[in-house]
């Protein structure tokens, strides 16, 4: 089954005449997603890639095509407009992939999120897949996905299809992958994610990447140790970055002892986590961990 995505998600992209919207649309619509809206004010109207009408509004996509998922590739100055916009219009879930939206933006974006039905996965992500639905709303390489039972929720893009890399050289499937990004504000946390891993009669067990910057692995760790049934493995990435010095993310910045890759790490195995050696280690540790369980 997985979790968020499934084969009733209808997607709607905003910007999906831009030159990402369009690239990314497309390799959606090949992996099997059911894109069926795209959204650039101005461009009502049009036809993309065969037979994806095109809309001026979220609103009027939603009314004419029932979409229940925002996939959205708007530049920076105008990608929380375009977040609000979704929020306004309802739409249950909503992933937003760009980068460098201001913080200052993402404040009055959280605030509405967290008054209103919906959830937001991102910014600043590489969304979310899943592959026994053959369903992606995102950026990742759909052909390194296998479908199975183990989830993945990660802050890197990178390291998430490091890690789908490695599960699925070792013949391990993933029941879903999802990527919260990794700004210093996001719409959904990893124990929201864990959450619904554990509550997914799919999901066997969790694969968790996290990285230097603020204390969402602590919550985590709080949450796994406290509710948690499914067994987790974890990485934590930046063990050398040093303090004050941003690393990648806009998110990964030590700015104090909680933020560290070293007091993450503790708290995670003080959660009863199984701590992942290294990157190179990533499916070997989950492999290990689904032998124990049968």
């Amino acid at each position: 089954m997985g979790i968020l995505l499934d084969e009733h998600s209808r997607i709607l992209v905003q910007g999906i005449t831009g030159t990402e919207g369009s690239f990314h649309a497309k390799a959606c619509k090949s992996y099997g997603t059911n894109v069926v809206a795209g959204v650039t004010p101005g461009k009502g109207g049009q036809i993309f890639d065969d037979d994806i009408p095109v809309f001026d509004s979220v609103e009027q996509a939603v009314k004419e095509t029932a979409a229940n998922v925002s996939l959205i590739f708007v530049p920076p100055p105008f990608a929380a407009d375009a977040i609000t916009e979704s929020i306004d219009s309802e739409v249950p879930l909503i992933a937003c992939i760009t980068e460098g939206i201001p913080v200052h933006d993402m404040i009055k974006v959280r605030r509405h999120v967290d008054r209103s039905p919906v959830r937001l996965i991102g910014p600043n992500c590489p969304g979310m897949i899943n592959p026994a639905a053959q369903c992606k709303v995102g950026i990742m390489p759909g052909a390194i996905h296998l479908p199975g039972r183990v989830g993945v929720v990660s802050r890197s893009g990178t390291l998430t299809y490091e890690a789908v890399g490695q599960l699925t050289s070792l013949g391990i499937g993933q029941s879903s992958c999802v990527g919260i990004g990794g700004d210093p504000i996001i719409g959904t946390s990893f124990s929201e994610i864990l959450q619904l891993y554990d509550n997914d009669p799919e999901t066997d067990m969790v694969v968790f990447i996290g990285e230097i910057g603020g204390s969402m692995e602590q919550q985590a760790a709080e949450y796994i140790k406290n509710h948690m049934q499914k067994p987790v493995c974890a990485l934590i990435v930046g063990a050398s970055a040093p303090p004050g010095k941003r690393m990648g993310h806009a998110g990964a910045i030590i700015t104090g002892a909680s933020a560290t890759s070293k007091s993450k790490t503790a708290a995670l195995r003080d959660a009863g986590v199984t701590i992942i050696p290294s990157p190179a280690d990533i499916g070997v540790t989950a492999q290990k961990i689904l032998q124990q369980i049968g």
